[in-house]
């Protein structure tokens, strides 16, 4: 508590709930990776039948995403508070700006499966019709699996290299986050199990900082 002009004032604590966030966001974001990935398939040229399951998994997944990335902000929040005075500058904002370049990514590709599913009921020519979906699909694969899977590398890479040096997680986490996003950032295939890597890192990290107890200053 604070006094200012007469006024007092109560100082802003990070609610220990909002740890959950992050096991949040690895729930809904894998859940929507696994129904995109199932409904759109592996080969872009394939044909969906929109208006079956398919179509109904892309629906499921696309209210599901914007509070997987809701939840990531929210993780994001958690993260940088437990590291409170010993942030650094340089290193936050690449956490930020690729934390926030991942969110974007994601929901655009997210947003083009929306798209092709809007469009699918729309009377075009077969050829047509499959030229647009296998694009769709192909942009989709390409900001998942190649930007949006890099940018995450990019957020676990800086967070290790803080974590490194101040101590603030166990060593076999700091080398494990390495290791994981270094697979990130060199492997370039269309395997869910490579794009599933970063939700459950997220999940590992949210059950750690849940499992301890916040010390003052964040640190």
């Amino acid at each position: 508590m604070q006094e200012h002009g007469g006024r007092a004032y109560r100082g802003l604590r990070t609610p220990r709930a909002a740890g959950i966030a992050g096991v949040l966001f690895a729930l809904l974001f894998g859940a929507s990776l696994v129904l995109l990935r199932t409904a759109l398939g592996p080969d872009p040229f394939v044909a969906i039948d929109w208006g079956g399951p398919a179509g109904g998994r892309v629906r499921i997944a696309m209210t599901l995403m914007p509070f997987a990335g809701i939840a990531f902000l929210w993780f994001i929040g958690v993260v940088r508070d437990r590291l409170g005075e010993h942030e650094d500058r340089f290193f936050s904002t690449v956490t930020l700006g690729s934390g926030l370049l991942f969110v974007a990514m994601v929901f655009a590709s997210t947003s083009i499966a929306g798209g092709l599913l809007a469009t699918a009921s729309a009377e075009l020519a077969a050829d047509a019709e499959r030229g647009l979906a296998a694009f769709g699909r192909g942009v989709i694969f390409q900001i998942s699996n190649v930007y949006a899977l890099r940018m995450g590398g990019v957020f676990m890479l800086s967070l290790g290299t803080v974590w490194l040096r101040t101590g603030l997680m166990p060593r076999w986490l700091v080398v494990a986050t390495y290791l994981l996003a270094l697979a990130m950032l060199v492997i370039v295939n269309l395997s869910l199990w490579v794009t599933l890597i970063f939700p459950a890192w997220v999940l590992v990290v949210s059950l750690h900082i849940l499992s301890r107890p916040s010390s003052a200053g964040g640190g």
